[in-house]
This record gives C-alpha cells, structure tokens and sequence, in this order.
C-alpha cells in the first residue's frame, strides 16, 4: 500500500512566502491607489494620510505581519514622507487612553498568576452550578466579574472560562465526540457569546473600548467615561446575560439537566487551591479600589489611566507582581505600540478634516431620514459587516469614525450615536467562529459544528439588537441621555 510522504520543506517555504506576497500585494495595493491618484474633496497631504490609514488597517485584516509591526511600519511612512510632523507621528503615546489598556493588560496578569481568576469561576459554579442553566449562569457571572480588569476577551474567555468549561464537561462525560450534545455544546456557546456580552458592559472590557471612548470624544464630544459607559450598559447588558444563557438553552438543549457533579468538581479545586494567598487578598483590595477610582473619576477629576497607574504601582510595590513580570508581558506591550500608533492616527485624520469628508460621501443616501430609522440601519450595517472582519480592532479602527460621523451627520443625538456604535463594537463578534480572538479557542474544542455555530450566531445577534437598541434607548431614555 502507498504510503503517504510529507512535502518537501522547500515546497512548504514557497507556499509560505508565496501567501505573504499576496498578503503584501492586498496590503499595499490600495495604499499606492489612494496616495497617488486625486480623489474629490481631499488634497495631497489628506489624501497620503489617508493612504497609509488604509493600507494599516488592510494590514491589520491581511495579517503579512504581527499588528504592532503594521502600526510602526505605517508611522514610518507618514513620517519619511514628511505627511505628518515628528510630534504628530508621537502624539499617540501622550494619550492616557492608551496607558489605560496598558495597565489593564498588567491587571489580567495579576489575576491569572495569583489564580483569583479560577477561583472567582469556581465559587460561581460551585455556588449556582444545580443544573445545567444556571451552570450556564455561573460561566456568565464569572466572565462578568473578571471582565472591568481582563480587557481581553482572548485572555479572559479563551484562557481562563474555557479550561473550565472543558474540564466540566469531560468531568460529567460529554466529550467533543458523540457526547457533544450532552453538555459541552451547550456550555461552550454559552461560554463564548456572555464573553462578548461582559466585553460590551465595560470600558476595561475589550482592549478596543478606550479606542472607541477616544473617537467619540473626538468626533462627537462626548465623553465616555468608565462610569457612563457601565452604567448605559448595565440595563441591556445583565438582560443579555440572563436572556443569552437561556435562549442557547432552548436553541440547543443539553442532554445533560443535573450537574451537581460540577459543583463537586468546583469544590475539589477550591480545596486543591487552598485559602486566599497573600497575593490574592491584595489584588483584590487594589481592584476594589481601582473600580472606585474609575466610579468616581466625574468627581476627583482623575483620568482612569492614572487610577489604573496606580493600582499597578501598588501591585509592584507590593511584589504581587515583579517588574520582570511586567517587561515579559508581552500583550501589553503589543497593545501600547499599536493602540499608540492607530491614536495617532485616528487622531491625524480627523483634524485634517477627512472623517468628516468621507462621512458625507459615503453615506450621503441616508441623509433627510428621521434620527430613529438611521441610527438603525447604521447599527445593523456595523454589525453585520464584522462577517468581513477578523479583529474588533480593525473593525473598530476602519470603521467606528465614519459610521458615528455619519450618525451626527444625519441629526442623531451624539451621545445616542456613540453608545450602540461602541456596545456593537463588542456583540459583532459573536456571528463568527473567526470574529475576536476568544472564538478560534472555544470553536476549536469541537463541540460545535461551523453551521450551529453560524446559526446561533446571528440569532443571539437578533436578540442583542432586540435588548441593546430596543431596551437600550429606553433606558437611555430614562436616564436623560435623549
């Protein structure tokens, strides 16, 4: 019988580089297009600064190489074409936005090594965890809690909700085989669609979220606090994580209802972990005082980046975590570069008046409609667009400044056209398998097919417009906001 031989490593190279060429080729296509040709309404210098925006963000989709290095590379070129000043190419760095997700990511550090992370989702199932429901509710509240100090649903969801959930699962004998069915199915979409629901409720919640609260106060003056934002959210948001969990349950329903085992496999680990450390106990004395800081920063007139600074500096001083633990963090690092270096540009772009150009030209069909039905049909093409998009970064980079210009174009409230733009920011992710980081981790466990998981996805996204425009604009209603 023939046996089958693997392909020569030269064959596997070609294949390799051939791809990143085409990668490259997309990328730099349309930035050569737009820098060189004229287009209407833009001069020269708009339309270069246009031109490596674009082709960034491409970049960012395409993938020829890691984020950070797509934002440098772009600087590089706006700065070697003398399109913006050296101070314009840093100014990024100067925003205390983006020391805010830096610190954030140093926060998700703390509470994966000291495990307060684990132990928050295990007091949830063993607590809540009687059936197979409000074992579904103990995954959300976790995510909930963890989500204002983890603002990544990749660390949070995929690094510590989904080892749990796949460790209850195999514990109570549903495996990503025949047995899917069981339990796992149903606690994996679980798992996954309350992560980006906590990612939505929180300003910390999505690494992007900081990035959103900068462009509205930009574009639209408005100022997002960590406090507005939580509290706008709190209404559709804990909806979602009571509706979500049970609509997933009458969608796909386990075979599995008694799940005591889950509370006893819950309690095993709390045993095996012991007493709150020394290191626990101070983190969450620092969190609780961070989370007041962020609550009443209308007050004291402190940024939450500085809040945040100083939840962390305290967390170094108190050797909760080491300096080597801060270089070695290499996620916050990658976001500082790119966060800093998409700012800067964002920032560049709408003082040279281009966001507000493209606005008016894009969506220039809209205009004369009432407020209401064009902050919907804006909100559902900013949803479902994300099925082209594999990064809420990019999504939110390439497309949250000309939808929410066009939404104040057309007369919406500034505040209203900020709000849903941001939560949707988040709930797009859930239509994919490929949508935000955390999806490629629970998906891959194998105990969802690409058509349920498809199918799910744009019916919970059904549910999240239901709860956050319906829902959401009453409550905003009620809080003045319109």
């Amino acid at each position: 019988m023939a046996t089958l031989t693997a392909a020569p490593p030269e064959r596997s190279l070609s294949k390799s580089l051939k791809s990143k060429i085409y990668r490259w080729i997309i990328v730099l296509l349309p930035g050569l297009l737009l820098y060189f040709l004229p287009l209407p309404h833009l001069n020269p210098g708009q339309r270069h600064l246009l031109a490596v925006f674009v082709a960034t963000i491409i970049a960012l989709v395409a993938h020829p190489v890691p984020m950070g290095v797509s934002t440098l590379v772009g600087l590089a070129v706006l700065a070697l074409t003398k399109t913006l000043t050296p101070n314009q190419i840093f100014a990024g760095y100067s925003n205390a936005t983006v020391w805010l997700i830096f610190t954030a990511f140093l926060f998700s550090r703390a509470v994966v090594s000291t495990r307060f992370g684990m132990r928050v989702a295990y007091i949830f199932i063993r607590r809540f965890g009687h059936n197979s429901l409000t074992l579904g509710y103990s995954i959300a509240a976790s995510d909930a809690v963890l989500a204002p100090f983890i603002p990544s649903d990749t660390a949070r969801g995929g690094g510590i909700i989904c080892p749990i959930v796949l460790s209850i699962a195999r514990a109570l004998g549903s495996e990503a085989g025949g047995t899917r069915g069981q339990l796992g199915a149903f606690l994996m979409l679980v798992g996954f669609h309350t992560t980006y629901t906590a990612s939505a409720m929180f300003l910390t919640g999505m690494a992007s979220n900081p990035l959103i609260a900068d462009f509205a106060r930009r574009i639209g003056h408005v100022d997002l606090t960590w406090l507005r934002w939580a509290i706008g959210a709190s209404v559709p948001g804990l909806l979602g994580l009571l509706i979500v969990p049970w609509f997933i349950y009458r969608l796909h329903p386990p075979g599995i209802r008694d799940t005591e085992a889950a509370r006893v496999l819950a309690g095993d680990e709390l045993e095996k972990m012991g007493k709150t450390s020394r290191d626990e106990r101070w983190l969450m004395a620092v969190l609780l005082l961070v989370m007041a800081g962020w609550v009443t920063s209308p007050w004291h007139g402190m940024p939450n980046g500085i809040v945040a600074m100083a939840g962390v500096c305290t967390l170094l001083v108190a050797e909760v975590i080491s300096w080597d633990d801060l270089l070695s963090e290499g996620k916050a690092w990658d976001a500082l570069i790119w966060f800093g270096a998409l700012i800067g540009m964002a920032d560049a772009l709408q003082q040279a008046g281009i966001i507000d150009v493209l606005s008016k030209g894009a969506f220039h069909y809209i205009q004369g409609w009432s407020w209401l039905v064009t902050l919907i049909v804006l909100v559902l093409l900013y949803l479902y667009i994300h099925y082209s998009f594999a990064s809420m970064t990019a999504h939110v980079t390439a497309l949250y400044p000309a939808f929410l210009g066009a939404a104040l174009t057309s007369g919406v409230n500034p505040l209203l056209a900020a709000l849903p733009l941001a939560y949707f920011s988040n709930l797009n992710a859930g239509i994919t398998h490929y949508g935000t980081g955390s999806a490629p981790v629970y998906f891959g466990a194998g105990y969802v097919t690409q058509g349920t998981w498809w199918k799910v996805g744009f019916l919970v996204s059904l549910v999240n417009l239901l709860l956050w425009l319906g829902v959401g604009l009453l409550w905003w209603k009620l809080l003045g906001w319109w």
